[in-house]
């Protein structure tokens, strides 16, 4: 009898502390766990929420062990807090079973900003899990990495999924790049030549669902000048990850948050490249059209988003298949059920931050002295919180956070420039002005959301679940 059959985890509340309550294991599996004594149920140990227990969690419950998700469609949550997960497992089990979920989510930006650190990340949503009674297999994604050094650290702490990021190696290109531009791409780490490209792409006749598609000389040196160099990094990021990995792991390759929309002649690029250079991954995130910020609806021309993500999604199909990611995709209610015809459900939605935003919200009716004090924190940090985010709030066209009355705050969370101020806020309010630790503020907001824990699970559950609820017709495809 397997140890998932037989041993029973929960988190209980014990004197005021959560703990590990762990019934029925055998002794093998009990001497895993650490720091275990009586309790107040009989037969059951209790524990301390340690990463060693959550460890031994992961292996006498092997569904908590983060996997490979692969082609199935998908979405990913996020935390920033810790203690979300419970509410967003809920929405997953209500709103949308099937769909598969990845609870630990968060970029490298954010763990350092907040001073977590990637295992932190992970042993939340393990636990969060436990105390959902969640069952089906999760996923963990290491979200955003940029170096070596922020792949080898998630790699180490267990996550599955790994979010190459190589925005910062693509190029403006406002014009078509001449051969001597085109000269100073570095071709010894990409392989190649130009002339060889050139012969590669002349060829080149991809069979859609539109039709055939080709990529022109022109439409080729603008794809390399603006591409060429994330590719490369690309490659050397994913190369590095293949060799350090220990178990199964898969890469999305993300081109997000750049300014100019990923066009299918620079995604067949992309491709194709990678391809060429042995890399697989699982999920593209292109830069899509239209106005993707953080924590606020979509702002652009749909019927034009839906045309560029069907092109994307074919070429996905056809070069891969795998699947188109949707990053910044909180709030984004207006365009999930075309998303999910206009991909098929190969698709990877990820939210962003809202989480945190939800336990703003319970704040501003349950503590709104609290809530104005985040408030405040948010507003002065918000000059220098923004330059790593896609916003657009003016901190200058906002009330003053002594300017409303208490019953006024809920509705900060509901106007996109005061959200957007809270969402990218959340570092001034959680930690110290030095980063050294959790900041006073962030300890009370903490302690408020433990003492209204129903609250934040049910507003969790609500909010998530019109994020999932579009995309719960879920088609495992091989």
């Amino acid at each position: 009898m397997s140890g998932q059959e037989h041993c029973e985890l929960t988190i209980e509340t014990v004197a005021g502390e959560r703990l590990l309550a762990v019934a029925g294991a055998s002794d093998r599996e009990r001497a895993r766990f650490e720091r275990m004594a009586p309790g107040p149920r009989a037969g059951v140990s209790y524990g301390p929420l340690s990463a060693r227990n959550a460890a031994a969690a992961r292996i006498v419950r092997p569904n908590l062990a983060p996997r490979p998700i692969g082609l199935s469609t998908s979405a990913g949550t996020g935390d920033r807090l810790g203690l979300a997960t419970p509410g967003q497992a809920a929405a997953f089990r209500d709103f949308a079973p099937g769909l598969r979920a990845i609870f630990a989510q968060q970029s490298i930006r954010e763990m350092d900003r907040l001073g977590r650190s990637p295992q932190q990340v992970l042993d939340d949503a393990t636990f969060g899990c436990i105390e959902a009674g969640w069952t089906a297999p999760v996923g963990a994604d290491a979200d955003h990495l940029k170096t070596t050094d922020d792949i080898d650290r998630c790699l180490a702490a267990g996550f599955s999924l790994f979010t190459i990021d190589v925005g910062d190696f693509v190029e403006a290109c406002d014009a078509v790049p001449s051969d001597a531009e085109l000269a100073g791409l570095p071709w010894a780490e990409l392989e190649d030549d130009l002339a060889s490209a050139r012969r590669r792409y002349a060829s080149l006749r991809l069979e859609l669902d539109s039709g055939v598609q080709t990529v022109g000389e022109a439409e080729l040196a603008h794809a390399m000048g603006k591409y060429g160099r994330a590719v490369a990094m690309g490659a050397r990021l994913a190369r590095h990850l293949m060799d350090r990995a220990s178990s199964p792991v898969e890469i999305e390759i993300a081109v997000d948050e750049t300014d100019e929309p990923t066009t299918s002649e620079e995604h067949i690029y992309i491709a194709t490249e990678l391809a060429r250079l042995g890399i697989r991954w699982v999920s593209f995130a292109p830069r899509h059209l239209g106005s993707f910020e953080k924590g606020v609806e979509f702002a652009g021309d749909r019927a034009a988003l839906y045309d560029a993500i069907s092109r994307h999604a074919a070429i996905a199909r056809a070069l891969g298949p795998y699947k188109i990611g949707m990053h910044s995709g909180s709030d984004k209610f207006s365009i999930y059920d075309g998303v999910m015809e206009h991909t098929r459900g190969l698709v990877h939605l990820k939210t962003s931050g809202t989480s945190y935003l939800v336990a703003l919200g319970v704040l501003a009716t349950q503590r709104p002295e609290l809530f104005r004090r985040a408030y405040e924190a948010s507003l002065a940090a918000y000059r220098a919180a923004r330059a790593s985010y896609q916003v657009s709030a003016e901190s200058g066209a906002v009330p003053a956070p002594d300017a409303l009355a208490d019953a006024e705050l809920p509705r900060l969370l509901l106007a996109p420039a005061t959200r957007q101020i809270l969402h990218v806020g959340y570092g001034a309010v959680l930690r110290t002005a030095d980063g050294g630790g959790a900041s006073f503020l962030g300890t009370e907001l903490v302690t408020a959301l433990s003492d209204h824990h129903d609250e934040y699970r049910a507003d969790l559950r609500a909010h998530f679940g019109r994020h999932l609820a579009p995309f719960s017709a879920v088609k495992v495809r091989s």
